[in-house]
């Protein structure tokens, strides 16, 4: 008994190892994510004070790379709690290594998409106005709470399955041991903390798969109920949820591969975690081109001319380039990788998870700028360059999201402990118990 004892610490090792073991790495890295973050900054501090002259947004083109990065950033934090949701609501045991790092994907994303319509204005109090003389009827307003809402279940859905995992930490003592002790809420791991516990744990699942798939569906109806070529239309909602999960599943892999390589977990996050993970990519790319495929298919079809302008300005005009970018990273490269047991390695997975973050990217910049491009009234066709500005601020934006991510694991277990212990102890008794529930018995002989 106490050699197995042992031999699960010693396992488990790994997994406290990024806390207590400070590299120059970690140093290094965090340095070099500061500079370019407080360039970003200083950027952003000089939009504010030149105002929105200094992008490239203009007339026609009135949104850019804000409302792109925007709609990119808040499609990321489907990864999170949606998946871990979905996973834990479905009792796949194979969630357990994963679903921490899913959920504080959610948390740090969805606070760093919130702030992009704040950097899109050019005087950022007015935001106010939004809660001061906000209306009922815009789609910004039901934007802004469900946001809020999400932001909230999600940050809770991810701090309430941390506290054994903090409760571990404060126990093995250390300089950060109050700070441990505080977040860990008195928990001593009893029969009765477990239980309330696990019943909020699965309440909150419950709730933020309704409030995710609300958060993108509000925020395509920003586009759909305007009467602006290109937006207008039903399949939006559901478009945008798909592209949203398309996306959070392809960050995650590539964050999972990351943290794998860097911290040697190996043992955890093995094979068959990114076999599973990247047969979903393959079924969301399949998902995601019937929706473009319809989309495109039925404004075809119609023929309306202001709708073909925005059509042709994507297929063969400025903006083919992207366009056909776009249906390669996100389809093509997928399918190809994902679909032959021969690519789907761990570096195909990562080649195919890089193709389409990069390639929803470019989705959602075809969906914001043709469309603004090619206006109703008679004026000709425009085009967005963005400037140093929005390019700097889309980096630094990236640069929170890995920094936040590595403090996050200098700081908190990246993958649940307390959950791998489990899984060690119970699983395999519920697995064969839940087996034997279903699978029908020996045939019963009549008389």
């Amino acid at each position: 008994m106490t050699e197995e004892k042992t031999k699960t610490i010693d396992i488990d090792e790994a997994l406290y190892r990024p806390i207590y073991e400070t590299g120059r790495g970690f140093y290094l890295t965090v340095g070099i994510l500061l500079m370019i973050i407080l360039f970003a900054a200083f950027m952003y501090v000089r939009q504010v004070y030149y105002g929105l002259g200094v992008t490239g947004m203009n007339q026609p083109v009135t949104w850019g790379f804000y409302i792109v990065n925007f709609v990119f950033f808040i499609g990321i934090s489907h990864a999170g709690t949606l998946i871990s949701a979905i996973l834990r609501l479905s009792k796949a045991e194979w969630r357990r290594p994963i679903t921490r790092m899913a959920e504080v994907i959610t948390a740090i994303v969805l606070a760093i998409g919130g702030l992009h319509p704040i950097i899109d204005l050019g005087r950022p109090d007015r935001v106010l106005n939004i809660f001061t003389a906000g209306r009922l009827q815009s789609p910004l307003l039901w934007d802004v709470t469900s946001i809020t809402a999400y932001f909230t279940a999600s940050t809770v859905y991810l701090y309430l399955p941390m506290i054994p995992d903090i409760a571990k930490l404060r126990d093995r003592g250390g300089k950060l041991t109050r700070f441990y002790d505080f977040l860990s809420w008195g928990w001593q791991g009893t029969d009765h903390q477990k239980k309330v516990l696990n019943r909020a744990i699965n309440i909150l699942m419950v709730m933020v798969i309704p409030i995710a798939v609300s958060v993108h569906t509000v925020i395509s109806y920003i586009f759909s109920m305007t009467l602006q070529p290109g937006w207008h239309s039903t399949i939006f909602g559901p478009y945008f949820v798909v592209g949203a999960i398309f996306s959070g599943i392809a960050a995650l892999l590539i964050v999972m591969i990351a943290f794998r390589k860097v911290f040697h977990l190996e043992n955890y996050l093995k094979l068959i975690h990114f076999q599973y993970l990247s047969t979903l990519l393959l079924i969301m790319s399949l998902l995601w081109f019937y929706f473009t495929f319809s989309e495109y298919l039925t404004g075809i079809f119609g023929a309306e001319p202001h709708e073909m302008d925005v059509i042709l300005y994507k297929f063969t005009g400025p903006y083919a380039i992207f366009f056909w970018s776009m249906v390669v990273f996100n389809f093509i490269i997928p399918v190809i990788v994902l679909s032959f047991k021969k690519f789907k390695t761990i570096k195909g997975i990562l080649f195919a998870s890089i193709t389409v973050v990069i390639g929803m990217w470019l989705e959602r910049l075809n969906i914001v700028i043709p469309s603004l491009a090619n206006p109703r009234m008679e004026l000709g066709s425009g085009m967005y360059f963005p400037s140093l500005t929005e390019w700097s601020l889309f980096v630094g934006a990236i640069a929170v999201f890995v920094l936040g991510y590595v403090l996050f694991s200098k700081f908190f277990p990246i993958i649940s402990i307390w959950e791998i212990e489990e899984g060690r102890e119970e699983s395999i008794k519920e697995v064969e118990k839940r087996v034997k529930s279903y699978l029908p018995g020996p045939a019963e002989t009549s008389d």
